[in-house]
């Protein structure tokens, strides 16, 4: 497994530091590709490797043993992994902490043409990435507030939102959480959607960027670095002016979203109530959100309220 990387003195001057990031597949990585089409890592001395994970016990169990320098990740994540709770059995942990806020977000309960209602759910099989992280979590409140009750449906760990949605395409599983572009995609081809995060939770903190606190503090050049030039590819992102070609980024980088569903992914992403939130900050009621559910359904049980104890925002100067 590959060991952390040596960061340059001056990033700015020295030869290209790799810099590895892990992410879920989706649309909120825009900024992402931004930053690497337009050159804003390289102009900050990174040459920057994005992998994509195919679940998220793949993705902390490669954060873990320095398999990446960086995750895009959900927020509860970092929570479930720093409270013993997290899907994957890692020993001794890094202690991962939020550098940088990435989306509010907004999860869809996607489901079979013939699903109506959450009642004919019952005694039918949903897809999640595990069955015991935050998005998880989201999907089991909407359905219990819809009238479906925990222990009614079959919880089946499937992997990230790509392989989700081909198990309910294929007819394997009755229904799934997605974000963007899927939810457009599965609405185009006929699938329903039973119901929207953003319909629940005013507020929710979805995807942040994490590094782990030993990492952070050996790199304090390098965290500067990645995030000013993610900066700049978030606000490359959001700037109405670069739209069009903000969304033939998106195309070409993601060839599985269809031109036809395009404006619609877009609108998401870019939505206040439910895409990428500018600057990169983050959401302390978004992330009490994430706190409640997590200490209402993650297991071993905990109370959870402190915000602060997941974040390490010495270098995100807008802090």
């Amino acid at each position: 497994m590959p060991q952390f990387l040596k960061e340059a003195e001056n990033p700015m001057t020295e030869a290209l530091t790799d810099l590895k990031i892990l992410a879920f597949p989706g649309a909120p990585n825009l900024p992402l590709f931004a930053a690497l089409d337009r050159g804003f890592f390289e102009a900050a001395g990174l040459k920057v490797d994005l992998a994509t994970t195919p679940s998220s016990i793949y993705q902390f169990e490669q954060f873990a043993v320095g398999g990446c320098d960086i995750a895009f990740t959900a927020f509860d994540n970092i929570v479930a992994y720093r409270e013993g709770q997290g899907a994957a059995k890692l020993v001794d942990p890094p202690d991962f902490r939020v550098i940088l806020g990435a989306t509010q977000i907004e999860l869809s309960v996607v489901v079979a043409p013939d699903v109506k209602s959450a009642a004919d759910l019952r005694g039918k099989s949903i897809a999640l990435d595990a069955v015991s992280t935050g998005f998880a979590f989201v999907l089991y409140a909407m359905l219990e507030k819809l009238g479906l009750a925990d222990g009614e449906y079959e919880r089946v760990a499937v992997g990230s939102t790509p392989d989700r949605w081909q198990s309910v395409k294929a007819g394997t599983h009755a229904g799934t959480i997605t974000i963007e572009p899927f939810t457009s995609i599965a609405r185009a081809a006929g699938f329903h959607v039973l119901g929207q995060s953003t319909d629940f939770f005013p507020s929710y903190q979805g995807g942040i960027v994490a590094a782990s606190e030993d990492w952070i503090a050996a790199h304090p050049g390098l965290v500067r670095a990645f995030i000013d030039a993610y900066r700049k590819g978030l606000a490359w992102t959001l700037d109405p002016a670069n739209r069009e070609a903000a969304t033939s980024l998106l195309l070409a980088r993601m060839p599985d979203i269809k031109p036809a569903v395009a404006d619609a992914v877009m609108r998401s992403v870019l939505s206040p109530r439910s895409g990428l939130t500018p600057g990169g900050v983050v959401l302390p009621d978004g992330m009490r959100a994430v706190l409640d559910l997590r200490s209402r359904y993650g297991r071993p049980q905990r109370n959870l309220s402190d915000v602060d104890k997941y974040l390490s925002l010495s270098y995100n100067h807008t802090m």
